[in-house]
């Protein structure tokens, strides 16, 4: 065959393949999810293979263990107690709640760790909803968005670095955003949840917090998160949601899920200069956990071409619950 261009000549050998890579990973690229919970042991996650909720005592040392394995950031969820969950869920805001003891602790003992948070009320409310809901059953936006604003300056006066609305209210990040500087927290930045989508890949992740909607009363409670989470049939609707988070002051923007919505992450990535991050949620590692342990897949090879998938779409970061098994994968473990 007379070919004048023939793609494989670069394919050829390794040294080859390498120097045309367009994209590559690194630990730095992760954000390490942990959930934190107040008792004295570490608790395996059943829809979780590999992941747990820790202690306070055990929480350190798996910090320490990430930050070694070139992973230096840490995203937090509390598995709280449910005599501490309200309608209003104002342990959220509690200045010696678990999340803030976390953070202090954390900053003690590994102070070179960046901390994000989580700014949503549904670990703290009854309801499992990210906002309050009202007695007809509907989840009210400007009344929750006062309570996140308390949350997210406890948090940065605990010492997140940080801070990351999840709960997809309508205005929150401009909010949060004044509510930190009010409150001389000017240096604490916001990676929003901008596209966060009402998903079934969350199933193992409410497991882990016990956070799923559920009744707790009289009053009717709305059984999924679709008046305020995203469908999932839209694409375009996210543009508009990174417009409006830019506007208001996010310094990172968020795709969640993350490899259902490859899409979306190479759309923001066309839309704006911010820094984007995928979340590569609960049902995405579990299913991926699943089948390896069944021996139908070979779990590093599927775990880092997933991780690749998304810096390929246009993420620089990635909330991964496979961090610390990726970061050593790529140091050669």
């Amino acid at each position: 065959m007379e070919l004048t261009y023939r793609p494989r000549r670069l394919r050829r050998t390794p040294a080859l393949r390498s120097m045309v890579r367009e994209h590559s990973l690194s630990a730095a690229d992760f954000i390490y999810p942990l959930f934190v919970h107040e008792g004295d042991d570490v608790q395996p996650i059943g829809a979780m293979p590999g992941a747990s909720r820790w202690s306070l005592a055990a929480l350190t040392g798996e910090v320490q263990r990430a930050f070694d394995l070139g992973v230096r950031c840490i995203v937090l969820f509390p598995k709280v107690s449910e005599s501490l969950k309200t309608e209003d869920g104002a342990e959220c805001f509690n200045p010696e709640g678990l999340i803030p003891r976390a953070i202090r602790q954390i900053k003690q003992l590994v102070p070179e760790m960046a901390i994000m948070t989580d700014v949503a009320l549904d670990p703290y409310n009854c309801d499992g909803h990210d906002g309050i809901v009202s007695e007809d059953g509907v989840v009210m936006n400007d009344e929750t968005i006062a309570l996140l604003c308390r949350q997210a300056v406890v948090q940065a006066e605990a010492g997140a670095d940080l801070i990351g609305p999840s709960d997809m209210m309508d205005g929150r990040v401009g909010a949060i955003r004044e509510a930190l500087d009010d409150a001389g927290f000017e240096h604490v930045g916001i990676i929003s949840y901008t596209a966060k989508y009402s998903s079934a890949y969350y199933g193992p992740f409410r497991e882990a917090l016990d956070s799923a909607p559920r009744e707790a009363g009289k009053k009717p409670i709305p059984k999924n998160k679709d008046t305020y989470q995203m469908d999932p049939a839209n694409a375009r609707e996210a543009i508009t949601e990174a417009q409006l988070d830019e506007q208001e002051g996010a310094d990172i923007m968020m795709v969640k899920p993350g490899l259902a919505y490859l899409d979306i992450i190479h759309r923001l990535r066309e839309e704006s200069e911010l820094p984007i991050a995928a979340y590569n949620v609960s049902g995405e590692y579990s299913m991926v956990k699943a089948a390896a342990e069944r021996g139908w897949i070979d779990e590093k090879s599927v775990v880092l071409e997933t991780l690749l998938s998304f810096k390929r779409a246009g993420a620089d970061l990635i909330l991964t619950y496979h961090a610390c098994d990726a970061a050593a994968w790529l140091k050669g473990g």
